[in-house]
């Protein structure tokens, strides 16, 4: 859209022309998506430079709505790079942002912080780093001429645990005053607690947009005034699920911002729980994954997936399952590869199903498998038993076969609520094994 410059940036804000803005943060450029050496037949080397198409598909979204300007809110490396390539590929991605007239205002956090970041290019000249020193407010004549005060700090070592927000200059009467952070807020599960501050800390400052960073989950944290989390550009891992992308944020003549969030993303994790509750035999078993796999491949479309499945329920099924983990596995991954058209891959298959509560019935009590119950018993009701029996997990643990290893396994020794469920599953798999129960 053609853009009108106001004379003097102390004006009333009924003049004020619309404008737009882009809010991204967490790039990691070149960040490896992980898992991806499991998936067979996968395209691997494409999927691979996803931070980089998801980059591009930004700079294409911000030439296309012909923004004003560009928010990005630290983290544009993942750390040092491994090649040049990395800082090149960003350089001329932003150099497409400065023919096409658009300037860029970014931060560094906690990878791409100063003392971490070795080698670096010089930016072309629609781009300005922020100062790692103090918090900085920007002088910039597109700023200027939009109304707009831009106040940031950019980080100076990997972890901040200082409260910068404290510290950011107050508001700049007759301006629209936004504030660029790389922050934790208080906490989140998963990331470092780095910049911390609290929403009333934002607050305070009497800002009308805060353009955080930092935590990869998407969420508007307030609206009076904004403070946003964009997330991440691109999905690199299977706790980072769902939709990516950034917010487009548009500034009415009233200073009233409205956020339209752009998927931007090229590759997505998902994550599937399939209750088996009714599932009888194996053509249940999968016929309910494969309902599931539809609704999760209509939400996403077109894209690409790396899906989780979690199967839950009492089932009869479940001794079967913990007993061929490798079987079942294989059959949910043909089934993936068939209803997904070869566009989704199984990252894991995680086992937590409940068995049928009469696993014992019609056992001679007085015989060898009465002996064994009443080992089970033994260690089920003594804490002294089951502590033993973690503490000696993990040495076994590292014995197992690969797919057994790699479970999900959030491991206690002293959660003997969960060790009592696995003991339950080893008597259930384990009579059902000398009962010959299964094929051979």
């Amino acid at each position: 859209m053609a853009r009108k410059s106001v004379v003097t940036p102390l004006i009333s804000f009924e003049k004020v022309e619309m404008f737009k803005f882009i809010h991204a943060a967490d790039i990691h450029l070149d960040s490896p998506l992980l898992g991806l050496d499991r998936f067979d037949d996968a395209p691997v080397a494409e999927i691979r430079v996803a931070s980089r198409r998801a980059l591009k598909n930004l700079v294409d979204l911000a030439i296309e709505e012909a923004v004003d300007f560009v928010l990005l809110a630290g983290d544009i490396y993942d750390g040092e790079w491994e090649e040049m390539r990395t800082g090149f590929y960003f350089v001329a991605q932003m150099a497409r942002l400065r023919e096409a007239d658009i300037p860029v205002f970014l931060i560094s956090g906690n990878h791409d912080a100063a003392n971490k970041m070795t080698r670096k290019l010089r930016l072309p000249a629609n781009v300005q780093l922020l100062p790692h020193n103090q918090p900085h407010t920007v002088k910039h004549v597109r700023l200027d001429d939009l109304g707009v005060a831009l106040h940031g700090q950019s980080f100076e070592r990997e972890s901040i645990e200082d409260n910068l927000a404290l510290n950011y200059p107050a508001r700049i009467k007759g301006m629209f005053n936004i504030g660029l952070l790389h922050t934790s807020l208080t906490g989140a599960a998963g990331h470092y607690n780095y910049a911390p501050c609290t929403i009333a800390d934002l607050k305070l400052k009497g800002y009308d947009y805060w353009a955080l960073g930092h935590i990869h989950q998407r969420e508007v944290k307030c609206q009076e005034p904004y403070i946003v989390y964009p997330g991440n550009l691109q999905g690199r891992k299977i706790s980072e699920t769902g939709a990516k992308g950034c917010y487009l944020v548009t500034v009415d003549s009233q200073l009233t911002p409205s956020l339209e969030f752009k998927a931007i993303d090229v590759f997505r994790y998902e994550k599937i729980r399939v209750d088996l509750d009714s599932a009888c035999n194996a053509d249940d078993l999968l016929e309910a994954f494969a309902l599931n796999l539809e609704k999760t491949r209509r939400l996403h479309k077109s894209y690409p997936l790396a899906v989780r499945v979690e199967l839950v329920g009492r089932t009869l099924m479940h001794e079967r399952l913990l007993a061929e983990v490798t079987r079942w596995r294989n059959e949910l991954k043909g089934v993936a590869l068939d209803r997904g058209h070869g566009d989704i891959w199984l990252e894991k298959v995680i086992v937590n199903t409940l068995g049928n509560d009469n696993h014992r019935a019609d056992l001679e009590i007085d015989g060898p498998l009465g002996e064994l119950m009443a080992c089970f018993d033994a260690c089920r009701n003594s804490d002294e038993l089951l502590q033993s029996l973690a503490q000696e997990f993990e040495p076994l643990r590292s014995r197992l076969p690969d797919e057994f290893r790699q479970a999900d396994f959030s491991f206690n020794v002293h959660d003997l609520v969960q060790v009592r469920r696995w003991l339950d599953e080893a008597e259930a798999l384990l009579l059902a094994q000398l009962r010959g129960e299964f094929d051979k």
